[in-house]
């Protein structure tokens, strides 16, 4: 799958073909990736795939993951000169789409670890894009939430306006879906978080609640459900998280890891 969006990358770049390499013949080269700002690396699983199938060496001086200054050399490559100046937007690009969202991922990470609060990204993803930008937010330090429809089972708000009766519902749904699929309720209230709980859910998302109230919620769900997880979403930013970290819930989801993710500047200098 991996392969497949690399070339799928790349051929949108390159068309019908590099028209510089019409002009001049190939010749031996090199070239360096090289921070200009600050940020936290992903993408190198990509750009490794790309340089499989385009033939080139890549040499990376940091990981997924890792952390890097501005003036940093992320990597160096070597190959021709062809190849190196046909890959160049492709692999920047996919660099610094994936370094953006890891980088924004990681300050809301470094903001709930002290809680012991799971960061979720969501399925907030541009279209044809949310396996590789849910990659980069793990590199960035979170934890996938479901990555389809078929990953889980989330009854929303706007299932609930079809669901009459959602006891029955869940007890139905534990004979169709898979045995290691969770489910989980969205609530906007007390009295529907009351409900989820009793209705049987694995875990409760407790979605644009005060901090208080999710607080509330929290000791009913101790005294009583205590084997149920509880997730906050719903507008929380890198403003507001630390507070909804400090009620205790398991874990907050945020759409904004990924569609709040200013790109970063690297670029690629050859030698």
């Amino acid at each position: 799958m991996i392969e497949e969006f690399v070339k799928s990358t790349l051929s949108q770049d390159v068309g019908r073909g590099d028209l510089y390499a019409l002009v001049e013949p190939s010749v031996s080269a090199s070239a360096k990736i090289i921070a200009k700002s600050d940020g936290i690396m992903a993408g190198v699983e990509y750009i490794d795939v790309l340089a499989k199938l385009e033939n080139f060496e890549i040499k990376w001086n940091k990981k997924d993951g890792e952390s890097f200054i501005k003036g940093d050399v992320l990597a160096t490559l070597s190959g021709t000169s062809h190849v190196l100046l046909k890959i160049e937007r492709t692999l920047l690009n996919m660099l610094l789409h994936a370094s953006s969202i890891a980088t924004l991922t990681r300050k809301y990470v470094e903001i709930v670890e002290p809680y012991g609060v799971k960061l979720l990204d969501t399925r907030k993803t541009r279209p044809l894009l949310r396996i590789f930008e849910k990659y980069a937010t793990r590199c960035g330090g979170a934890v996938n939430h479901r990555m389809g429809l078929d990953d889980s089972l989330m009854i929303k708000d706007t299932h609930l306006k079809t669901i009459k009766d959602l006891k029955a519902y869940i007890l139905k749904a534990r004979q169709k879906i898979p045995f290691t699929s969770k489910i989980e309720v969205e609530v906007e209230s007390f009295d529907m978080a009351k409900e989820a709980f009793a209705a049987g859910a694995d875990i409760v998302m407790c979605d644009n609640m005060m901090p208080e109230l999710i607080e509330k919620i929290l000791k009913y769900r101790d005294e009583n459900f205590s084997h149920v997880l509880l997730e906050a979403s719903g507008n929380i930013s890198l403003e507001t998280i630390e507070i909804y970290a400090k009620t205790g819930v398991d874990a907050i989801s945020s759409g904004s890891l990924i569609h709040q993710a200013n790109w970063i500047d690297l670029s690629m200098k050859m030698d």
